[in-house]
């Protein structure tokens, strides 16, 4: 099976700062895993590194079987058709609605899908995250946790390997909160492997989910559920 992510001994220095030492770790199709750590651990090198806007140091970054530590920079482009990003601020484009945000970036990722297409995907997605009523609304007509839905649907519109969700509850309440996990969950069970950052304690506590943490740019755990260790599938 190919490797949705897969770093393999990578390590990342800016100057004389080590801000990643010798990091292993592998998520595949369908899997959902949550990477912690303090501030300054290394959590938004380990996302720059996925999404190509730094390249390791030493190591190798694998998305999807594509090797993103080589890439020339022409190719990069193709890498991040492949990986989907959900910010905490949502980072909608107000000017749009909400069907052409998630149209918009479908398009801009391969200019070969049409008016049509584009603007019938992003209904299916929006119909998927519960906001296909809501298609012509503006962002600035949706709550917080809507927004955050757009955001999911523009993510997944194109079906990438990997999604990565940096804080997506930052900003919501609790009961928001846990829509957006659910959401990312049912992302990860149509076999998109999905890395969520998170300092949410409560939604780690109560998720029997795999717990990736770093320290100090260090890996320092990476914590399955229990019950896959005992099936011996972890």
């Amino acid at each position: 099976m190919v490797a949705a992510v897969q770093f393999i001994g990578v390590s990342r220095s800016y100057g004389g700062l080590v801000a990643l030492q010798d990091v292993d770790f592998r998520l595949d199709p369908g899997e959902l895993a949550f990477l912690v750590g303090p501030s300054g651990a290394g959590k938004t090198t380990v996302l720059k590194l996925i999404n190509r806007e730094l390249k390791p140091t030493s190591g190798e970054v694998w998305i999807d079987g594509i090797p993103a530590h080589s890439l020339r920079a022409g190719q990069v482009a193709h890498l991040r058709r492949r990986i989907g990003v959900v910010f905490q601020d949502y980072k909608l484009l107000p000017r749009l609605t909400v069907v052409e945000n998630v149209a918009y970036a479908l398009q801009v990722t391969d200019l070969h899908v049409s008016d049509r297409e584009a603007h019938d995907r992003a209904v299916d997605a929006l119909d998927a995250v519960g906001l296909g009523a809501r298609a012509d609304a503006y962002p600035h007509e949706l709550s917080g946790g809507q927004q955050q839905r757009v955001a999911i649907a523009r993510a997944v519109v194109r079906e990438p390997a990997l999604l990565v969700a940096d804080e997506p509850t930052g900003n919501l309440d609790m009961g928001n909160a846990w829509e957006i996990i659910d959401l990312l969950q049912d992302v990860a069970s149509f076999g998109t492997a999905v890395l969520v950052t998170t300092h949410n304690l409560e939604i780690l506590s109560r998720l029997n989910r795999r717990i990736i943490t770093l320290s100090s740019g260090r890996l320092v755990s990476d914590e399955r559920p229990p019950f896959l260790r005992r099936a011996g599938l972890a």
